[in-house]
C-alpha cells in the first residue's frame, strides 16, 4: 500500500489537493499567533487571530493561489528605550491556511487585539449536462476479391415490326 490518500483509482485528478493536505500538515505546527476557526454559517467561515500589539499597519493579508497568507510585522520604536524586563517580544510570523477551490474572502477587520477574517463559498448553480451516446463509425471498404458490380448499359428495345422490316 501506498502512502497516498487518494490511491483508488477512482480517484482521478486529486493529486493536486493530495499536495494542499501535504503542505497544509507541514505549516501546522507553528501556533503562534492563536486562532479560531468558526463556521457562521453553512457557506460562512470567520478565522480570528490573536495579533495583540500589531497594528493595521504591521499586518499584511495575501491570497496566494489557493493560499490565505497572513503576515505580521512589527517595526521596533524607539532604540533608546532601556528594559528592565522584556517579557512581551516584538515577533514576527507568517500564517497560510489552504483554500478549497471556490472559497472566496469577504474581508477583514482588526478589532481589539483580534483579526478577523470571513471567507465564504457562493453557492453553486446546479448544472447538468447531458453527455450524447453515439454509434462507431460503419465505413466498411469493399473487399478485394469481390468483383466491382457494373450498372448495364441502357438496351434498346425493337419491335418485332423493326425487325423484320430489315
Amino acid at each position: 500500500m501506498s502512502g497516498r490518500v487518494f490511491g483508488s483509482p477512482m480517484f482521478l485528478g486529486f493529486d493536486h489537493l493530495e499536495q494542499m493536505l501535504e503542505r497544509a500538515s507541514k505549516g501546522a505546527s507553528d501556533g503562534y499567533p492563536p486562532y479560531n476557526i468558526e463556521q457562521m454559517a453553512s457557506n460562512k467561515l470567520r478565522i480570528t487571530l490573536a495579533v495583540a500589539g500589531f497594528r493595521m499597519d504591521d499586518l499584511q493579508i495575501t491570497q496566494e493561489d489557493n493560499q490565505l497568507v497572513i503576515r505580521g510585522r512589527q517595526v521596533e520604536e524607539g532604540e533608546e528605550r532601556i528594559y528592565l524586563h522584556r517579557g512581551i517580544a516584538s515577533r514576527q510570523f507568517q500564517k497560510a491556511f489552504v483554500l478549497a477551490e471556490g472559497i472566496e474572502i469577504g474581508g477583514a477587520w482588526l478589532d481589539n487585539g483580534l483579526l478577523h477574517i470571513d471567507l465564504f463559498r457562493p453557492q453553486p448553480e446546479v448544472r447538468v449536462k447531458r453527455i450524447e451516446i453515439r454509434q462507431p463509425a460503419q465505413t466498411k471498404a469493399p473487399a478485394a476479391s469481390a468483383p466491382a458490380i457494373k450498372p448495364r448499359a441502357p438496351q434498346m428495345l425493337h419491335r418485332v415490326e423493326d425487325i423484320e422490316s430489315n
